[in-house]
């Protein structure tokens, strides 16, 4: 199963043969090249790794730096693996491009959330709150965890305060509506996680 590497563009419209409105977002794919190849014979495992972006402005560490001179690969941004059946028709130095998608395909994007630090329960949660009349103590506090006595504890699973969002998070389904394979991006229906220039994963299947 082929999967790229892109980052989360704008989310815009577009608008399909019958002048109807599609919301989509745009994923901006770019140039991903093959960098790697596992073997079952040599690691135990069929995968490729594939590289995406341009050499990264962060202090790259000298293993991180080996995988691409090892391959006489120029130092890219990001590396992601992905399993395979097998490895045939792909080799090191390949360029995957996204006209492996195509409109009408249903895909799936994985991404991390945004990060919002810790928050209440209201807003993580989407507790409805106590009270918002005068001389309400408790508009948007916790309020009972449970039994005092027994079992004398919060219960797993209560909805509290904690820290929300950077969350790795699969949407599927999500279906293709335009593949632009000249800027390589691909326009996809609906939301995908991540803030903008985050970057996700695609791959086929719903």
């Amino acid at each position: 199963m082929i999967e790229l590497v892109g980052e989360k563009g704008e989310m815009t419209q577009i608008y399909d043969d019958t002048g109807r409105v599609i919301p989509v977002t745009e994923i901006r794919v770019g140039k991903c090249v093959v960098v790697g190849i596992r073997t079952k014979e040599k690691h135990g495992y069929c995968a490729v790794q594939v590289g995406q972006g341009g050499p990264s402005k962060r202090q790259l560490t000298k293993p991180y730096e080996g995988q691409f001179k090892k391959t006489g690969m120029p130092v890219m941004a990001t590396i992601r693996e992905f399993r395979v059946d097998s490895v045939d028709g792909f080799q090191v130095g390949q360029e995957l491009k996204v006209d492996v998608f195509k409109p009408g395909e249903l895909v799936c994007v994985t991404g991390w959330t945004k990060g919002r630090g810790f928050a209440g329960g209201m807003k993580r949660w989407g507790w409805h709150g106590g009270p918002a009349s005068h001389g309400s103590m408790s508009h948007r506090r916790i309020g009972s965890l449970g039994a005092g006595s027994s079992p004398g504890r919060a219960l797993p699973g209560r909805t509290l305060p904690g820290h929300y969002g950077c969350e790795r998070v699969t949407i599927k389904n999500l279906k293709v509506v335009k593949v632009d394979p000249d800027a390589g991006v691909i326009y996809v229906r609906g939301a995908v996680p991540g803030y903008r220039g985050a970057k996700v994963l695609i791959k086929k299947g719903a």
